[in-house]
Parts: structure tokens; sequence; C-alpha cells
């Protein structure tokens, strides 16, 4: 049957009694199945691991610069882990470490959560924060209406000065 109408006669499952076959053509069966494969591929995440390291000591600035990358890395849609290395005399004052990390939670807000709370490890500290998918999304959608409001204001902002202007009379400059 299959050579008469031109096409593949495709063993399907192999395993069942009496084995299961078809009647195919097997290269665009295959050429399908690639197809769906690269979809699946595309269509998937790569979620990684990020780590951002802080020190007790940290500086404001640095705080700040390592903040702004951890919350880039977060809205890329990564895990980051934020460890916190303790040397010597510091390994005495794990509150200090603990405050820096309650900061960072702090700053990232909304837009993470806590994945594992903070733990000691041997001479560091660390946890894990993964992003909260509902709540960026709530951002983004209070960031595009705010943007729209702005919008709307400054159309209807340059209208009124312009009949103020016109309505204010001119001084002649004789002072």
């Amino acid at each position: 049957m299959a050579r008469g109408l031109e096409l593949d006669l495709v063993e399907v499952a192999p395993m069942a009694t009496p084995p299961v076959c078809r009647i195919m053509d097997y290269g665009k069966f295959r050429y399908e199945e690639a197809q769906k494969a690269k979809e699946a591929r595309r269509k998937s995440s790569n979620v990684s691991i990020k780590e951002v390291k802080f020190r007790p000591k940290i500086g404001k600035g640095d705080f700040d610069t390592k903040m702004r990358h951890l919350v880039e890395f977060i809205e890329e849609g990564h895990k980051v882990k934020v460890t916190l290395q303790f040397r010597g005399r510091e390994m005495a004052h794990p509150e200090l470490g603990r405050k820096i990390l309650d900061d960072v939670i702090e700053q990232v807000g909304p837009i993470a959560k806590v994945e594992n709370q903070a733990r000691m490890e041997g001479r560091s500290m660390s946890l894990v924060l993964s992003p909260d998918k509902k709540a960026q999304e709530a951002l983004q959608k209070a960031a595009a209406e705010a943007e729209k409001k702005a919008a709307r204001e400054a159309a209807a902002a340059p209208a009124a000065t312009d009949a103020t202007e016109t309505a204010t009379p001119e001084s002649s400059g004789d002072e």
C-alpha cells in the first residue's frame, strides 16, 4: 500500500504487540518534528544564577552600583545569589551582614522574592532572590499608565501656557 501511494511505511510503536506501523511521508514528518523542537527551544527561557558579592564595610556608592546590577539581572529573569563575605574580625559581627542583606531585600522591593533565606556558610552569608513575574508586570503596567498620563498632561500644558502668554500684556521696555 505504501509503495502504491509513494509514501513510507514507518514503525511507530515497535514494543507494542503487534508492532504499530503508519503510512506517511517520513521526510516531511522529520522536518515537522525538527520545526516543533526548534520552536520549543526558542520559547524556553534559560534561567541562570548570577552572583553579586558584598562586604560588611561596603560604601554607599558601591552598594548602589551593585544594586543596579542586581536589579538588572532580576529584570532579565535571572535568579541572583547575594553573597556577603566576611574577613578576619568581621566574623564577630554577623548582624552587620544581616543588616546589609535586609537593605538589599528592601531596595529590590516587589520585583523579586526571597527564595532561600540568609544563612551563614563558613565565612560568607548568602541568600537567593528570584524574579517575581507578576509584580514586574504590574510595575511595567503602572509605569506605562504614568507615562500615558504624563504625555496627556504635556499635550495639555503647552495650550495652557500659550493662552497665558497672550493674556499677559507686553512690557514696553522703557524702564
